[in-house]
């Protein structure tokens, strides 16, 4: 079973208190905590990371919480223990999430030396960035993550933005793919729509459906005129590989779930990283191998479940092939017959798949031909829409 683990080795530990931010609240689970990953579970988890991989290429992720606050000596240390335990012809890469406001000229030499794969986080301009993402005191930290991402730049480090999309940013899609794509210069970007829960509701700071779609339209509009091959945007590609004939290269669209899971500080392994609670918590790998862990019956069938549970609604819709009912964190309503499990974001992403049927299949079918799908901007016509 091919799975991929995000480590957290300092747990849910920041320098920040972004107000929609769903790992904040993981702390409650260790009372007590130093929540800082020893030496000896990095050693055990890098040897059985790499052991339990069949491919010649391995990638070690890092996430949090903040990361770096674990300091340079730990992750040095990760990079000595992974030449140690790495079989040869063995290709090791390492990508590290960040909130960009600790990172400094010495962080930036050791990415770049390493050949880090940093993303870093970043919701869009000052105005849709700063109204939730905020340091422990309240303030706000654009100018903070912008001199992050130009030390970045400064030092040749590979970087990629992630972006979250949220009420601020509703109807401001092409605002901010903008300013991600000529200030920032982000190469690759991901957006990942914050839908958060409050009790029996959401929070304010959703987005809606309806408001998530017509946000990656109007991106999509943009990027599909004068960007394909040039600016590399996440949902577009692994939609566009899907309409090629590949299976979801996300979870989120995969038919089943169950290979990207979560490694907490202290060794505990949960079945994914939105569901890192008592409940999904699979063991530890200092007593039970990683690859045992992946594969149990519980983690099979908490995979398997995104397909099981899926209700008939989706099950029909013109558009499952791409979508198989998005994540199942997300899955909170009832359909229209009233059978539970359908996504919170349905009528946003049916708007958006449905949207780019025409153009993701001529750049299928440019594939196909062994094209490039750039050539989708000859194809439409600078004033010609999708």
């Amino acid at each position: 079973m091919a799975f991929h683990v995000m480590v957290k080795p300092c747990g849910a530990v920041c320098n920040l208190a972004c107000e929609y931010c769903f790992y904040l609240a993981k702390e409650e689970i260790y009372p007590g905590s130093s929540f800082r990953m020893p030496d000896e579970l990095l050693e055990q988890f890098t040897r059985q990371h790499l052991s339990a991989q069949r491919s010649s290429e391995v990638t070690f992720s890092w996430q949090g919480g903040e990361p770096t606050l674990m300091g340079l000596n730990f992750f040095r240390r990760a990079m000595e223990l992974q030449a140690r335990h790495r079989r040869p012809g063995m290709h090791v890469l390492n990508a590290l999430q960040t909130n960009g406001t600790t990172l400094n000229g010495d962080w930036c030499e050791f990415f770049r030396e390493n050949r880090f794969l940093v993303g870093v986080s970043l919701d869009g301009p000052r105005e849709v960035h700063d109204a939730y993402r905020v340091d422990r005191g309240g303030a706000p930290t654009f100018d903070r993550v912008m001199a992050g991402i130009a030390l970045l730049q400064k030092h040749g480090v590979e970087f990629n933005v992630l972006a979250a999309v949220h009420a601020a940013s509703a109807g401001r899609g092409l605002q901010v793919y903008r300013f991600l794509r000529d200030e920032v210069r982000a190469p690759v970007i991901q957006f990942i729509p914050i839908v958060e829960r409050n009790g029996a509701g959401l929070t304010p700071r959703s987005i809606t459906g309806q408001q998530y779609g017509e946000f990656l339209i109007a991106v999509f509009d943009e990027w599909v005129r004068r960007d394909v091959g040039r600016v590399f945007v996440q949902i577009f590609d692994v939609a566009l590989g899907v309409w090629f004939g590949q299976p979801s290269t996300l979870c989120v669209f995969a038919e089943t779930c169950g290979g990207a899971l979560a490694l907490e500080h202290n060794g505990d392994l949960f079945s994914c990283d939105h569901f890192v609670d008592p409940g999904h918590r699979l063991g530890t790998i200092a007593q039970t191998h990683l690859a045992d862990l992946a594969a149990s019956p519980r983690q099979r069938a908490f995979g398997l479940d995104k397909r099981r549970t899926l209700p008939r609604f989706c099950r029909d819709c013109s558009v499952r092939f791409m979508c198989n009912g998005g994540c199942p964190k997300d899955r909170i309503l009832t359909t229209s017959d009233g059978e539970p499990g359908l996504n919170y974001l349905c009528d946003g992403y049916k708007a958006f798949f449905t949207h780019v049927r025409r153009p993701m299949t001529l750049m299928a079918d440019l594939l196909n031909k062994r094209a490039s799908p750039a050539g989708i901007m000859t194809l439409l016509g600078k004033s010609v829409g999708p």
